[in-house]
């Protein structure tokens, strides 16, 4: 783990985005890979506390995900950082970006059964006004 990962990680901002990534991988992992040994995550951000008592429990292919997230989110170059799916610069691998898409569409909308409902408002209210913002061409960067 670097510095720059474990500074990153003090940002309030960084750590809330991280865990809810953290819960939305959970829900994901244990409604499509129930049938799988799961586990607490055991990753930089786990280590420092990130995630506080509700450490996501997932599978090791859910796992490697979080993990990959993680990083990500940490050394993000915007500030403030806008969703993904807004932004101009990928930083996820092709592949990562894929699972990350299909993880989403499925753990959003079941979120706000786990305790993320106004999260979830505020999110949608954010993409709406992205989509505002977009103007005329109405077309929305795929993440």
């Amino acid at each position: 783990m670097t510095e720059k990962f474990t500074a990153r990680m003090a940002d309030e901002q960084v750590r809330r985005d991280t865990r809810t990534l953290g819960d939305f991988v959970g829900i994901y992992c244990a409604a499509n890979h129930a049938e799988r040994e799961r586990a607490p995550i055991e990753s930089d951000a786990a280590s420092l506390g990130v995630y506080g008592r509700t450490t996501p429990v997932v599978c090791a292919e859910c796992a490697e995900h979080l993990r990959y997230a993680e990083k990500r989110r940490a050394y993000c170059p915007k500030d403030p950082k806008p969703f993904c799916a807004h932004c101009d610069t990928h930083c996820y691998k092709p592949e990562e970006r894929v699972w990350q898409r299909q993880m989403m569409r499925y753990s959003g909308p079941r979120s706000v059964f786990h305790g993320h409902a106004i999260d979830g408002i505020k999110h949608a209210l954010e993409g709406r006004s992205y989509r505002k913002r977009a103007g005329a061409s109405g077309s929305r960067k795929e993440s």
